[in-house]
C-alpha cells in the first residue's frame, strides 16, 4: 500500500538529519549507505515483544523501536518524515515516530467505544491523519480524523459506511476518502471472533475528505457476500485496486483481486486456477508500483507473492515464498516482507508482520 512522490536515499538522509544517523550501529549505517530504499514494518521480537523498525531494501535493520503490541499496518507521510504504526485489531493504540529520532514517539489512544483497524493515511500534505475504526456498540465503522501536526489531538470522525472497517486511503489530491469495509461484524467483547458470517455486508466506499458525505458505495452482489474487501492501493489516474479474503468453503474460488474507478462498476480480475488455487481464497496485502505499471499481492496463508500487469491485470510473475506477508514497491517489481523473518530473502531474527510502506524511493 502507500503512494506519492518520490525521494531518493540521500534526501532521506538530509530530512532525517544528524541525529537519526547518530542512532545507528556502524554495521546500520553501512547498510544506510548502500541502501536504494527504506521500508517500515512492525515486527515481533524473538523475546515475544514487538516494535517497529526502518529496513534496508537488502533486510537489514536500520533502527527499531518499541511497541506496546502486535502493529498491523503503517503509513508514512513524505513531506513530514512521520510513521505511523497502527495496532492490530481489535488493539487501541497508534504510535507515530520520526525517522530522525529528536521528537519522542506519540501513542495515539482510541477513544472509548472505539478500536482500531489497523490502517490508516494521511493526508498529501500529512497534517492530518485518517484512521480505520469500530464503533463497536453501534456496529459501524468509522474514520477518526487526528491533527498530525498538534500530537495526533483528535479533530473528529466520519461514518465509514459500512462495517467491518478495514483499509482506507485518500485520492491523490487529498479530497476523496476510499475505504475497504470488509463487512465482518466484531466486538471486542469475543476478542477476533467473527460474528456474522452468514451476514455479511462487504462494500467499497468512496466518501469526501473534508465532509464524510457518501459519493459511492459498491456492495458486493450476494453470491460474493462472504468476500472480505480488505486492502486498497492506488495505480495512476486514480484507478483503485482492491484485494480480498473469503470467508466461505475452501473449495470455492472467487475472484480475490479487483479494481475501480470513481464512476465504474468493480471490475474483478480473472487470474489462473492455479494462481487463484495457490493464493489459498486469501489476499494478504496489495500494492502498487506505479512506475513499472505493476500490482502485487501476497497470501501468508498460500504462501505465494503475484504480480500483476496494473493495464490488464495478467500475471507476470509468481513466486512462492512461505509466509508471504508484506508487499510494497522496489527498485524493480517490489520486495516482500515474511512472518518467518525473510525481507528480500535476507533472514533476520524477528517475524515481520502483514504490511510494510515504503518511506524512502528511489
Amino acid at each position: 500500500m502507500g503512494h506519492g512522490p518520490l525521494i531518493d536515499r540521500r534526501s532521506f538522509v538530509r530530512a532525517a538529519g544528524l541525529g537519526f544517523i547518530t542512532t545507528l550501529s556502524p554495521r546500520a549505517a553501512m547498510a544506510l549507505s548502500r541502501a536504494d530504499a527504506v521500508f517500515a514494518s512492525g515486527f515481533r521480537a524473538p523475546d515475544g515483544s514487538y516494535g517497529a523498525a526502518l529496513i534496508s531494501e537488502r533486510g537489514e535493520i536500520l533502527s527499531r523501536i518499541d511497541l506496546p503490541d502486535r502493529a498491523h499496518g503503517l503509513t508514512h507521510s513524505m513531506p513530514t518524515g512521520k510513521t505511523v504504526a497502527f495496532a492490530r485489531r481489535p488493539g487501541t493504540f497508534a504510535l507515530a515516530f520520526d525517522s530522525d529520532g529528536k521528537s519522542a514517539p506519540i501513542v495515539i489512544n482510541a477513544i472509548d467505544g472505539r478500536h482500531f483497524f489497523g490502517h490508516g493515511h494521511f493526508s498529501p500534505d500529512g497534517r492530518i491523519l485518517y484512521a480505520s475504526e469500530n464503533d463497536f456498540e453501534n456496529n459501524r465503522g468509522m474514520i477518526g480524523l487526528y491533527d498530525a501536526v498538534d500530537s495526533f489531538r483528535r479533530i473528529g470522525e466520519f461514518p465509514a459506511h459500512g462495517i467491518g472497517t478495514h483499509d482506507m486511503t485518500l485520492s491523490d489530491d487529498g479530497l476523496m476518502l476510499v475505504i475497504a469495509n470488509g463487512g465482518i461484524e466484531t466486538h471486542p467483547d469475543f476478542g477476533r471472533t467473527k460474528l456474522n458470517l452468514d451476514q455479511m455486508q462487504p462494500s467499497l466506499v468512496l466518501a469526501d475528505a473534508k465532509t464524510g458525505a457518501l459519493i459511492e458505495k459498491h456492495v458486493l452482489p450476494p453470491a460474493l457476500s462472504r468476500l472480505s474487501t480488505r486492502h486498497l492501493d492506488l495505480s495512476d489516474g486514480g484507478r483503485i485496486w482492491f484485494a480480498c479474503q473469503y470467508e466461505g468453503p475452501r473449495n470455492d474460488l472467487p475472484p480475490l483481486v479487483g479494481h475501480f474507478a470513481r464512476g465504474e462498476a468493480l471490475t474483478f480480475v480473472t487470474l489462473p486456477e492455479d494462481t487463484t488455487t495457490g493464493l489459498a481464497n486469501y489476499v494478504g496485502a496489495i500494492t502498487v508500483n506505479r512506475r513499472d505499471g505493476l500490482v502485487g499481492v501476497t497470501s501468508p496463508k498460500g504462501g505465494l507473492s503475484v504480480t500483476l500487469d496494473a493495464s490488464t491485470g495478467a500475471v507476470v510473475s509468481r513466486r512462492a515464498i512461505r509466509d508471504a506477508a508484506g508487499i510494497a514497491p522496489a527498485r524493480r517489481g517490489f520486495a516482500v516482507s515474511s512472518y518467518g523473518g525473510l525481507f528480500e530473502d535476507t533472514a533476520s531474527a524477528v517475524a515481520w508482520d502483514q504490511h510494510i510502506v515504503r518511506v524512502v524511493r528511489d
